[in-house]
């Protein structure tokens, strides 16, 4: 099995200026369950999307990922014992002439190469994390964004129900777009979502020139019934908000209605032929 880590934080923001010089860190932890030393290797690589579902491309360079050139890691490579954590520093220096707007890459960490014989194969067993780095340099900074869908189910078979947005950034720096979402019942008028345990509002990270599909999941709902739904969303000074009510039936309870329905009509069909004969053969009589 492979040796897992612990790589925090996960993301982290910089302000940068041109000609400035800023250090950042990220914290590499061998959880205390481990039976060996943790051995590591960091690397820098460019980050930017490739589609709207946000799919993360860690290869490809382009006028965002220019930061990459800019980051040198102080102990690049290191080894860290169980149940023990070690700090990483990094500095990224940014040339006079660095463009205004977004740049962005990873501090990737993987473990070193654990090279075995195996019936005389050699394994390698490689993990690997990567903690974003999002920096927006001064300057001439473009913001354009528009809300292209906010969309709420009128009808669901299953639980969760799930709501959609689709987002648009055609800006040189990213965007939050805060999203806030309120379930209640149709006929209690009882708040389902949110509860105490969720938060009444979540962001989403929209990258410079890209879209960005984003999807929720509601659980804790009835399994049949009727509740109403609000999905509102703010996006740098645009603004939507969707209100439905969404019925929940089962494909089971679906058919089992369709299969009574069916057998009404088919009854009260029967019952009205035999009414018209019998009218008609006391007529002829």
């Amino acid at each position: 099995m492979d040796q897992t880590f612990i790589l925090r934080p996960m993301s982290q923001r910089f302000d940068l200026k041109p000609g400035e010089t800023v250090t950042g860190s990220v914290t590499i932890t061998n959880p205390a369950d481990s039976t060996k030393d943790f051995k590591y290797v960091t690397s820098i690589t460019p980050y930017s999307v490739v589609d709207s579902n946000n799919t993360a491309d860690l290869g490809s360079k382009n006028g965002h990922t220019l930061i990459t050139d800019w980051i040198t890691i102080a102990e690049p490579t290191g080894t860290i014992a169980p149940n023990s954590s070690k700090t990483v520093n990094f500095t990224i220096t940014v040339p006079n002439d660095a463009p205004p707007g977004g740049q962005y890459a990873t501090i990737a960490v993987s473990s070193s190469p654990d090279s075995k014989e195996n019936n005389g194969v050699a394994v390698d067993s490689i993990l690997e994390l990567a903690s974003i780095i999002y920096g927006k340099v001064e300057g001439q900074v473009v913001r354009d964004v528009a809300i292209l869908g906010n969309d709420v189910p009128g009808f669901t078979f299953t639980v969760p129900v799930e709501v959609t947005a689709d987002l648009q950034n055609k800006g040189n720096i990213h965007e939050d777009a805060t999203f806030s979402l309120n379930v209640t019942n149709v006929f209690t008028g009882e708040q389902i979502y949110p509860t105490a345990d969720d938060k009444a509002t979540y962001t989403e990270l929209v990258m410079p020139e890209s879209t960005r599909h984003v999807t929720r999941k509601i659980s804790n709902l009835p399994s049949v019934g009727a509740v109403k739904v609000n999905q509102t969303i703010y996006f740098n000074g645009e603004y939507s908000t969707m209100e439905k009510t969404v019925f929940i039936c089962p494909v089971w309870l679906l058919l089992t209605a369709i299969i009574v329905i069916g057998g009404l009509i088919t009854f009260i069909t029967v019952k009205l032929r035999r009414h018209f004969r019998r009218k008609k053969s006391v007529t002829f009589d």
